[in-house]
């Protein structure tokens, strides 16, 4: 767990930072809170069986941005533009 770290503080900050990106948008605003998987991975969806058939986590895209205090920050986007993790890069 990182304490430096406020998720919900970062999922505004995405919020500001894609408003092109309408349906991620949208899906951030009804994410569930997740959990942190290391110092440098907070997973909002569980990545059990990744991209099989019945998994929840397949992936779609990365985003990569500029945080103004932890740097780079980098997305995991899921199918249908779900949010499944943020990876934060300085702190790996």
């Amino acid at each position: 767990m990182n304490k430096d770290i406020n998720i919900e503080d970062i999922i505004n900050f995405i919020k500001l930072n894609l408003i092109n990106e309408s349906k991620l948008i949208i899906n951030l605003e009804a994410i569930e809170l997740g959990e942190w998987k290391s110092k440098a991975y907070y997973r909002f969806v569980d990545s059990e069986n990744t991209n099989q058939l019945n998994s929840k986590w397949k992936f779609k895209d990365t985003i990569i941005l500029e945080h103004p205090k932890h740097k780079t920050i980098i997305l995991d986007i899921l199918e249908n533009d779900h949010l499944g993790g943020i990876e934060f890069y300085e702190y790996i």
